[in-house]
């Protein structure tokens, strides 16, 4: 009785923490304005995404303004930063289905899984033997390149503890390659011998974010963009065995020791949140009701991220990490299409 008194004196302390409020007002409003923005046609066509408007706008904030009123701001802030970061991420999961396994077949299955493994294993080892860059900044990198963008960064955060200038480094890295790849990917579509679906697989299980899949695919076909999503939303669903197993290994001391394995359980209950949207059990205004309250979520999460990000530390992380992008970007549009033609040649 005393404990679970004291647990929830604990949570009604957070509601009333001096800043609280106005902290969460300002990363709402800054959320409020990166959507608005983001449903301008040229910045549609540009494939700007709410999140990352949102993070652009809680950075400019965050080099002006912001450091005068941190102190009265800073709980809601943070609040916004950690927790709302973790509900969005949960309720991403009613973006997806397993049913969309069955559209793309094993063939899509197995692409997804080596774009995300190979991507991945090569930012780590590029970042960190050859470019000397920290782990941190380096499996950011290699999280939002190989699954989904800004919201696999967001999500490999809590996991890597790594700090908001390094997240924000890593979303830069999505924007710069992803939105090059929603150019580059119809260009090259005449020139690479794919047929509409196949290219559609190539595309989602390459290109960084969702909404850059969207448009590259939508550039080419209907049939394109539908097969894309599909791939895309594929890579989405192993966000979470991703971070577990990501969790597994950073629980292992530096000399090879086990430790406790620290299970990112809000990885966890992105699945069931996946499992129940495959089930149909809830209605489907409910479900477009939850997907509209992430959407606010993750954009209020970003801003939070962006309000705490100094122009500085973004310096001083050099050029090194957008080298890495870069070569991760030459890896999903070279490499990935050769393993697309090679698993589909197989399996296809």
């Amino acid at each position: 009785m005393t404990q679970t008194a004291t647990l929830s004196s604990s949570r009604f302390s957070i509601l009333t923490r001096p800043g609280f409020l106005p902290g969460l007002a300002l990363t709402a409003a800054l959320a409020a304005v990166g959507t608005l923005l983001a449903q301008t046609s040229w910045l549609q066509q540009a494939g700007l995404s709410p999140l990352t408007l949102a993070i652009v706008l809680g950075m400019v904030a965050g080099n002006t303004f912001f450091p005068a009123i941190a102190g009265r701001t800073a709980a809601g802030v943070d609040f916004s930063k950690n927790l709302l970061l973790r509900a969005g991420i949960i309720l991403f999961g009613f973006r997806i289905t397993f049913q969309d396994i069955a559209h793309i077949g094993w063939a899509g299955v197995l692409i997804a899984a080596l774009m995300v493994a190979c991507t991945f294993v090569l930012a780590v080892q590029l970042g960190t033997r050859v470019l000397r860059m920290d782990k941190q900044t380096a499996m950011l990198i290699g999280a939002g390149s190989a699954i989904c963008g800004a919201a696999a960064v967001m999500a490999a955060e809590p996991v890597v503890k790594g700090q908001a200038h390094k997240v924000t480094v890593a979303v830069a890295t999505v924007v710069v390659f992803g939105t090059l790849a929603m150019f580059a990917y119809p260009l090259l579509y005449p020139l690479i011998g794919m047929s509409e679906q196949a290219f559609g697989v190539y595309a989602g299980s390459t290109i960084h974010e969702v909404a850059q899949v969207v448009a590259a695919g939508s550039a080419v076909s209907e049939a394109a963009a539908s097969t894309a999503v599909i791939e895309k939303m594929m890579r989405v669903m192993m966000l979470a065995p991703f971070l577990v197993l990501l969790s597994g290994v950073l629980s292992r001391g530096e000399g090879g020791g086990a430790r406790r394995v620290v299970i990112p359980w809000f990885a966890v209950l992105f699945i069931a949140a996946a499992g129940i949207n495959s089930l149909q059990l809830l209605p489907a205004a409910v479900v477009q009701a939850i997907l509209h309250v992430d959407a606010v979520l993750l954009a209020m999460a970003m801003a939070a991220l962006g309000l705490r990000t100094r122009a500085g530390a973004l310096r001083e992380a050099g050029l090194r990490p957008m080298l890495l992008a870069a070569t991760l970007f030459a890896f999903l549009l070279v490499g990935g299409y050769g393993i697309n033609v090679a698993v589909m040649s197989l399996l296809g």
